[in-house]
């Protein structure tokens, strides 16, 4: 059985202190925890106070973002080896926000995936469709592509997580339901399972898109949902909490 991850993506909110506090309120709630996992991805600023912070906890560290080169002269931005350094066990690529107001091709995800692997962080990989691709009903065409060249060269995926988050469900309020979420993650486990074959039954793959404490519950009940990456959810601790608790 796969074990459930909820991960809480923060974006670019909370200061340090605003992390820290948010960070000792989700260890506290988390206590006792032994079925799943708990993830929390602060602002790069953020990530070493907030790994101070969860030490020792059943809540793990990720970073929302990195680059694929190990050093150089790229002003601006983070390398794999300065996330482990920070204490990140995970590293969100692909998310659509980077695709949209960054330009993040699918050959960058592919290169960070990489890259993270080869440093021994678990990539968070995330893909989705926008409206108007679900509209035009090629749903399945964009995950496709997105998967492919995403894992491409990825020989093993033990340490890979799929969030499936349909663009048109994030930070807008709409959900996909139960039966269209389950309809794409069970697209996307016989996708891997055609790659890979057996591995693909140890992959978690993530929902999310406007995921709240409300609406997990008939969600992680479909087959091929394993858990949530959540947003807007995760920056308050009683509704992340809540989200954490209707896990089974």
């Amino acid at each position: 059985m796969r074990k459930w991850i909820v991960a809480g993506n923060w974006k670019m909110h909370n200061t340090i202190s605003e992390s820290v506090a948010l960070a000792y309120a989700i260890k506290e709630g988390t206590t006792g925890l032994k079925n799943g996992e708990v993830v929390v991805a602060p602002p790069f600023t953020a990530l070493h106070s907030v790994g101070e912070a969860i030490k020792g906890s059943a809540v793990a560290l990720a970073a929302q973002n990195m680059y694929y080169e190990d050093k150089g002269a790229f002003t601006g931005e983070v390398s794999p080896s300065m996330l482990t350094d920070a204490g990140c066990k995970y590293v969100i690529i692909g998310h659509s926000e980077r695709r949209k107001y960054f330009n993040e091709s699918d050959e960058n995800v592919n290169l960070k995936v990489m890259k993270a692997l080869a440093t021994g962080l678990k990539p968070i990989v995330c893909v989705g469709e926008t409206d108007g691709e679900r509209n035009k009903g090629v749903t399945q065409s964009v995950v496709n592509r997105q998967v492919r060249k995403a894992l491409a060269g990825v020989n093993k995926i033990d340490h890979i997580v799929i969030a499936y988050e349909p663009v048109w469900a994030i930070g807008t309020g709409k959900v996909a339901t139960s039966a269209q979420a389950e309809d794409v993650h069970d697209f996307i486990r016989r996708l891997l399972v055609e790659i890979y074959g057996c591995m693909a039954d140890d992959v978690r793959i993530l929902y999310g898109g406007s995921v709240t404490k409300d609406n997990i519950g008939e969600l992680i009940a479909m087959e091929d949902i394993d858990g949530a990456l959540v947003g807007g959810a995760s920056l308050k601790p009683d509704d992340f909490l809540g989200i954490i608790n209707k896990m089974p």
